[in-house]
This record gives C-alpha cells, sequence and structure tokens, in this order.
C-alpha cells in the first residue's frame, strides 16, 4: 500500500511565503505554471512576486497515481520575449514532466533562461528543482485534489 501525505490550505501558505521569499530577488520576466497541479501555487507566486505575465503549459504523465508512457507536453505558451522565465509545479516527483518541458520550451525559445519552482521533490528524480520547499517521501494528497 501507498504512504499518503496530506498537505493543507495552512501548511500551503506557510510554503508560498517561504518560497516567494526565495525567489522575489530573481527578476523573473514571467511565470509558466504545469496544469494542472502546478496552477494554484502559480497565482500564489505571481501575487507574490508582481508577476502579471502568467502562462501555463499542459503535461500529461500520470493518471491519478497511475504514471503513463511517455508523456505530452502541449499548449506552449508564446513566450519569444522574454528573458528569465520561471516553470512552476505542485511537485517534481520522477523530474519526466520537467525534462519533457524542458526540452519542448528550451527547443522552441533557446534565447531564454528557464529556472523551476515546486513545494515538492524527490530527490531521486533526474531533474531537480531550483528553487523548493520540500521533500517528499510519500504520495502527495494536495488539498485542491482531495478537499
Amino acid at each position: 500500500m501507498i504512504q499518503k501525505y496530506y498537505y493543507s490550505y495552512d501548511e500551503f501558505k506557510i510554503d508560498v511565503n517561504s518560497l516567494a521569499k526565495k525567489l522575489e530577488n530573481q527578476n523573473f520576466d514571467a511565470i509558466v505554471g504545469i496544469a494542472r497541479g502546478g496552477l494554484l501555487l502559480t497565482q500564489f507566486l505571481a501575487i507574490k512576486l508582481n508577476l502579471r505575465d502568467v502562462f501555463t503549459i499542459n503535461s500529461i504523465l500520470y493518471d491519478d497515481m497511475i504514471k503513463k508512457e511517455g508523456g505530452k507536453v502541449f499548449n506552449v505558451p508564446q513566450i519569444d520575449n522574454y528573458t528569465k522565465v520561471l516553470i512552476v509545479d505542485d511537485i517534481v516527483d520522477s523530474g519526466e514532466t520537467i525534462k519533457n518541458i524542458l526540452e519542448v520550451l528550451k527547443n522552441e525559445f533557446p534565447n531564454t533562461q528557464f529556472e523551476i519552482a515546486s513545494l515538492f521533490y524527490k530527490k531521486t528524480a533526474f531533474v531537480q528543482p531550483d528553487f523548493v520547499e520540500k521533500e517528499a517521501n510519500a504520495w502527495i494528497d494536495f488539498f485542491w485534489e482531495v478537499d
């Protein structure tokens, strides 16, 4: 049986403030949230960092708790006029989603610098976020998914 951890709104608020402090002097031009898991965090960080240029990108790698083969990236935003962009997701698990998204974005926008922020990460991921709050040691049940 998979061990689960409930991630509450109260914990989220604390972590958003902490993550925003780490990001506040990074001078990002825009922020890109990975749909669906990264969208709420993206909105909160965009407000905290006073970023008005907010975009989304889609990637599907999981169906509930089941990992799919490959992965699909779509709805790529037009960010060719930006030099430093923050990519946001709720968790970097295997790192495959971020890897796929970075490949697409770097191919489409080679002159843009991309950095990654997430609430959680796993040490075993082959892509690590540049800014992160916590290590994930269990399956995370985020309040926005289960409440």
